[in-house]
Formats: C-alpha cells, sequence, structure tokens
C-alpha cells in the first residue's frame, strides 16, 4: 500500500477541537517534534480567531519540548496523562490550565484497554521505517505505541531519517491479553524476547507520512557532584556488602534505575565497585551510565523502554550498532515495568525520592505537598514488587533552607511497606524488619543532614502514643515554617 507523504501543518489540520491523541515515544525519546509544532501554531491561531482549540494527550511518560511545551504554550492541552517534566506545562497543571492525572506507567496502556479512559481518536508514532504492510520500526521509545496505534481512529507517522532503519531488531513488541485471558508475561531474563521486532498496524489507518529528520530532545544530564558522588558511593558499597552477606547471589540481579543525575552516579560507582559484577539492567529508561558501562563490560545486557541518551551517546550507539544491538532491547511500557516480570526477576530497585519522612514513607511527586513536580512515573510499578528496593536523595535542597527528610511527608506516593533501604549522602538506612520507632532512629542517624537531626529527634521526643508516634499539630511544621519563612530550620517546638 502506498501511503500519501503531507506536510506537518496538513497533519496538523486533521485533528480537531477535542480530539485526543496518543503518542509514540518514552521521555524524549522516540517522540513526534513535527507534527505537534504544527499543532501548536494551529491552536495559537485558532485562540487567536476566538475559537476553541484544545486535545487531550496520552504518552509513554514525559517528552521533548516539541510536544508537552509547545503544546503548554499555545494552552492546547485539555487533559495529560501519566507522567511529564517540563516546566511550561507544570504551570499549566498547577494553575489548572490542564487536568492531569498522575499514573503507574505500567498501567496506561491496559487502562486504556479497559475503557477507563477516554479512546485516542488518533496515534502520532515516530518510526525509522514503515513498510508497505504496515509494519514499523519504532525509533529510540516505544512507551504506549502498540495499544495508542491499535485504538486509534488514525494515525500519523513521522518518519524521522535521523534514526537508521539499521536499528530493526532492537525492539521487542508484545501486548499481553486482557483478563479473563491474560496469561503470564514470559520473561524469565532480561534479553528474553517475547514478541516481534516491529510494530504492525493496520495500513488503512495511516492518514499520512510527514517527513524529518530531527535529533531527539533529550537534554544534557547535570553533572556529578560531591553529593551525588557520594550517594553513588553510598549505594554501592551498600550493595557490596549485602552480596558478602550472602543476601544478594554472588551472581548479583537485575538492575532497575530511575532517571536524572543521581541515577547516572548510582550506575557508575557501582561498574567502579570490584565487589559487583557485571550485571544486567531491566528498567524503564537505558541512560548515558549504561552504555559507558557496557563499554567498559560492567552491563552485560539491558532491557527499557526507551535510549533517552545526550545526543553524542545515542549517535555512539548508532555508529556502532554492531557492538550495541545484541545488548540492548526496547520494550513496550507495560512490559518494561510490570510488576509481574519485576518480582519474577528479582530486581534490585533504585529510585530517587523528591521527600521521605523519619518513618519510610516517600513522596515522589508534588513539592511542599501541593505543586506538582513531574510525576509517580515507573518507580511505584518496581519499588513494591522488587527484590530490594532503595530510595536516594540528597538529604538537603536550597543551600540547606529544605530538609528532604521531614516529620511527615507531604504527599504520600511509596509506603513505608514498599521501602527498603533509604540513602542519602550522609549514609545508608536499612529499614527491613524494624518498627516505626526503630526506623525513624535509623534514618535520622545515618540520612538527616547534621543540622537537622536535632530537630527531627525532638520531634520523635514530641511524637503522641501509639505504634507510630506522630504528633498531629506538628507533623507539618517543617513545610509550615518553610512557607512562612523560606526556610525550614525551626527551632522552637514550644508552640507544639
Amino acid at each position: 500500500m502506498a501511503f500519501q507523504t503531507i506536510t506537518a501543518q496538513e497533519a496538523a489540520n486533521l485533528i480537531k477541537n477535542d480530539d485526543v491523541i496518543g503518542f509514540s515515544g518514552f521521555t524524549a525519546a522516540g517522540c513526534p517534534k513535527d507534527v505537534t509544532r504544527a499543532l501548536a501554531a494551529k491552536a495559537e491561531a485558532e485562540h487567536a480567531a476566538g475559537n476553541p482549540f484544545k486535545v487531550g494527550i496520552y504518552t509513554g511518560a514525559s517528552t521533548g519540548d516539541s510536544i508537552d511545551g509547545a503544546l503548554a504554550r499555545a494552552h492546547a492541552v485539555k487533559f495529560r496523562s501519566p507522567y511529564q517534566s517540563n516546566k511550561d506545562l507544570r504551570n499549566e497543571l498547577n494553575s489548572h490550565g490542564a487536568h492531569y492525572f498522575d499514573l503507574h506507567l505500567s498501567e496506561l496502556a491496559q487502562y486504556l484497554r479497559y475503557g477507563f479512559l477516554p479512546k485516542p481518536n488518533w496515534a502520532i508514532i515516530e518510526a525509522a521505517d514503515i513498510s508497505a504492510d504496515g509494519k514499523i520500526i519504532l525509533t529510540s521509545g516505544v512507551g504506549i505505541t502498540p495499544t495508542v496505534a491499535r485504538l486509534a481512529d488514525r494515525i500519523i507517522i513521522e518518519l524521522n531519517r535521523y534514526h537508521p532503519k539499521e536499528t530493526a531488531g532492537m525492539h521487542d513488541i508484545y501486548e499481553p491479553a486482557d483478563p479473563p485471558f491474560r496469561r503470564e508475561i514470559p520473561v524469565y531474563s532480561p534479553s528474553d524476547r517475547i514478541g516481534v521486532p516491529y510494530l504492525q498496524v493496520d495500513p488503512s489507518k495511516i492518514a499520512g507520512i510527514v517527513e524529518t529528520n530531527l535529533p531527539n530532545e533529550v537534554g544534557a544530564f547535570t553533572p556529578s557532584d560531591k553529593v551525588t558522588d557520594t550517594i553513588g558511593y553510598n549505594v554501592a558499597s551498600f550493595l557490596s556488602s549485602e552480596i558478602r552477606a550472602g543476601r544478594i547471589p554472588k551472581t548479583f540481579l537485575p538492575v532497575q534505575s530511575g532517571v536524572g543525575n543521581v541515577a547516572n552516579a548510582v550506575l557508575g560507582a557501582m561498574g567502579a565497585n570490584p565487589d559487583i559484577p557485571p550485571f544486567e539492567i531491566y528498567t524503564e529508561v537505558i541512560q548515558d551510565a549504561v552504555v559507558t558501562l557496557m563499554l567498559e563490560g560492567n552491563v552485560r545486557f539491558a532491557s527499557g523502554c526507551s535510549l533517552t541518551l545526550s545526543t553524542p551517546a545515542l549517535e555512539n550507539v548508532y555508529a556502532n550498532l554492531s557492538v550495541f544491538k545484541p545488548k540492548l532491547l526496547l520494550r513496550p511500557q507495560e512490559i518494561s515495568n510490570n510488576p509481574e516480570i519485576a518480582r519474577r526477576l528479582g530486581l534490585i530497585s533504585i529510585n530517587t525520592a523528591l521527600e521521605a519522612d523519619i518513618f519510610g514513607n516517600i513522596n515522589s511527586t508534588h513539592v511542599l505537598g501541593t505543586k506538582m513536580m513531574n510525576g509517580i512515573g515507573g518507580s511505584g510499578d518496581f519499588c513494591r514488587n522488587a527484590y530490594l528496593s532503595i530510595f536516594t536523595t540528597p538529604s538537603i535542597a536550597k543551600e540547606g533552607k529544605i530538609s528532604s527528610i521531614v516529620p511527615m511527608v507531604s504527599h504520600l506516593d511509596h509506603s513505608e511497606h514498599s521501602v527498603k533501604i533509604l540513602i542519602t549522602e550522609h549514609g545508608v538506612a536499612d529499614l527491613r524488619g524494624k518498627s516505626p520507632v526503630q526506623r525513624a532512629k535509623e534514618i535520622i542517624d545515618n540520612c538527616v543532614a547534621p543540622e537537622y537531626r536535632g530537630m527531627l529527634n525532638d520531634y520523635l521526643n514530641l511524637g503522641q502514643k501509639g505504634h507510630t508516634p506522630q504528633n498531629m499539630a506538628a507533623a507539618l511544621a517543617f513545610h509550615d515554617t518553610f512557607n512562612k519563612t523560606g526556610d525550614m530550620r525551626l527551632t522552637d517546638w514550644s508552640k507544639y
């Protein structure tokens, strides 16, 4: 079947106010870029003419600026799910200019299939290649693409020549059956393939091909510093001690790691630790540190949902596909983040906390309890089901005006029941088999910044009688003090 080549503007003109769009990609990897900028321009023109124009948006996770940023600045987002990290979109969400429903990333595709959420009218997919019978070779991210391509009424393809068609074979596309017909997902090691290396779509649904040659919009990661390097060292040293104690097999276990400078520092430290053998990765985001560790021989294989690499790192992979392709596999996120597989493989899960409390609860999403930062992402998919769930965070922020460890988290994403280990630059709190009071002492003594330890011990002494000694009048005193003074450091508990 011959597909019609159209411009980005022609593609945007097909989309109507109130339509719902599902996008390919995961983070800024594998996301469309051209049609969405044209769609933002269309929205601005419609608004200038006094016409309403907003669309609903589903993505794999966060996106590049050409989706979330452009459409947010054009005030063209009606609703958004499941995860974002763009400043302009964040402003829209926090000012209620767009509705946002945060979701565990493993759940979105099946929620769409179950009919829990509005069905997508359109799928916009970035491709490295497409055959006449509708076999699509995706680019550097998969996300929810198989599900939205099947559910959408029409499909627009961005054929992006920046991504070589020789990446064919790097993807493993698989959609599970829905209950009551779902069987086990047969992944027993990170390198197992269970699907096909292409996305099959109905050719008759393709409305047009937009040809592009555009790099991913993955920004450079913040360089590591003394704090992140120390956190990485503490994680690697802890895992090394677990191997020596016999609680982790000497052959090690697959690793899931979050994204960002802390995660890169942790992976780098693990690769440098002589007690940690070369390991495999089963995660959502494959980032620069993984490529480096592969070249050093410290990572044998990596399965994920996206190659969220800086431009130099991605171009290195593309220039050396014969080296990297046998060691990389990209899957849909309901497989990369699947709780069944995480539990079966025995993942060591390492994620970053925005805020933790002294009893081991984690806030991953809301600054001071109200302002959405990014979203829960895949951390819940993994930490609840991991062999060992680790959360990391620098102990302070804003030059010490904020303590990342507080009496009670201002928003709860992961409860104490899922969190096994908390690590900051000051040390490691092992929460396994400890009561709430024991956890509090472990966290205060080992993870809290020195200037906040006395305050948190004072709070613990204020705790009301009971199994978890919270003081409800003082539980959010750190946050209340910051809102009033711009600094959490509280010297007088007398009013509590």
